[in-house]
């Protein structure tokens, strides 16, 4: 009898041994899946706005729920005035053409004047403005981190920037071009001249707290010299990346 009590009692062992086994192979089986599942999503939120114009991020949304809407019409990069782009790429980030996602040369300067500046990059800011939330938080910092070498990897630097040029804000509840043209000059980002240009494109750091139609002292001189910055890159090739 007690042998078989002994039989018994192992038997019951090596069922729990595989039952605690077969659990395990089935949550690693759980957690492949739903790595791959992450890994697929991530692909695709990364890849399909390379070719279909994405919806309007959280800042957007967060945006229209407080205002009650927000002013924003989708512009092709063919219907942008080339000047803009330019003007753009010399305001926010002059080697836009040459790095692949953070500029390595901005971000030392950016640490060795005490982080008084930022160094983000077009990029960058896409990643944020498409993809994510506003704010300092490490976890954004982190997502951007990673976001940001995917989209350079998978979108051209053209459509990185028509994008840029769909999303930015330019003025309380005004995104994009368009919106930007037709709110300060009453025109189309088609028709933009060189001036007008650079005046949005001097508001993009503080456009809360900075007027295109009716600039300041201080905007007007930064709008001077991002046309010139604008010409520069046209002349050496830094806009090559851009423009066809």
């Amino acid at each position: 009898m007690a042998k078989s009590t002994k039989k018994k009692t192992t038997g019951r062992k090596s069922k729990g041994k595989a039952a605690s086994r077969s659990f395990r192979d089935r949550l690693r089986g759980w957690l492949r899946y739903g790595l791959f599942g992450v890994i697929g999503l991530l692909a695709l939120a990364v890849i399909l706005p390379a070719y279909i114009n994405p919806p309007r991020g959280p800042y957007i949304i967060a945006e229209s729920m407080r205002l009650g809407s927000v002013d924003r019409a989708w512009t092709p990069m063919e219907q942008i005035a080339p000047v803009m782009a330019r003007s753009v790429v010399a305001a926010e980030d002059a080697n836009f053409c040459k790095h692949w996602g953070f500029d390595m040369g901005a971000i030392r300067s950016a640490i060795e004047d005490g982080g008084n500046r930022g160094a983000s990059t077009l990029t960058q800011q896409v990643v944020k403005n498409v993809y994510l939330w506003q704010g300092r938080s490490w976890p954004r910092k982190a997502l951007e981190a990673l976001l940001t070498p995917l989209v350079e990897a998978a979108w051209s630097k053209r459509r990185i920037l028509e994008v840029y040029l769909n999303v930015a804000e330019f003025d309380e509840g005004v995104f994009g071009v368009d919106a930007a043209a037709r709110n300060y000059f009453g025109t189309s980002p088609e028709a933009l001249t060189a001036r007008e240009a650079a005046l949005l494109a001097a508001l993009l750091p503080d456009p809360k707290d900075r007027d295109a139609a009716n600039p300041s002292k201080f905007v007007s001189r930064r709008a001077t010299q991002i046309a010139d910055g604008a010409a520069t890159i046209a002349r050496d090739g830094r806009a090559a990346c851009f423009e066809d």
